[in-house]
């Protein structure tokens, strides 16, 4: 795997984390409707791409190496976070209470924690 951009996206996954975070603090519900809603779901849309370009390079890698390692758990761990964050932003947004971005950092959160699991799988520490 690339450790910069995998780098790269943890660190973008716990900002915007934060982010949702300081939302809940302030009791903002996610309606996209200021800038601090806005620059959250921009943040989580940038960070979704990088999460596809992710599995983009970690499914062409899979099929190019010779290493022992588990296939579809390898997948699973490049694709999961390129669906549930999408659902917690949906989640999020129909949400209409300040829990709304609870549920966004909750999401956010656990892609960091893919990522490294990922990172481990691929140095073959499954």
């Amino acid at each position: 795997m690339i450790d910069s951009l995998a780098l790269a996206l943890t660190v973008a996954a716990l900002v915007a984390a934060a982010w949702a975070l300081l939302l809940v603090a302030l009791n903002k519900p996610l309606a996209l409707d200021t800038k601090l809603t806005l620059g959250i779901a921009g943040l989580t849309l940038l960070l979704e791409a990088g999460l596809l370009v992710q599995a983009v390079i970690g499914i062409v890698r899979l099929v190019g190496t010779d290493r022992e390692l588990s296939g579809a758990t390898f997948v699973g761990y490049l694709l999961a976070p390129v669906v549930v964050l999408p659902l917690a932003g949906l989640w999020a947004v129909a949400e209409r209470s300040r829990w709304g971005a609870s549920v966004l950092a909750v999401g956010l959160l656990s892609v960091p924690v893919m990522i490294v699991r990922l990172q481990q799988i691929w140095a073959g520490h499954a």
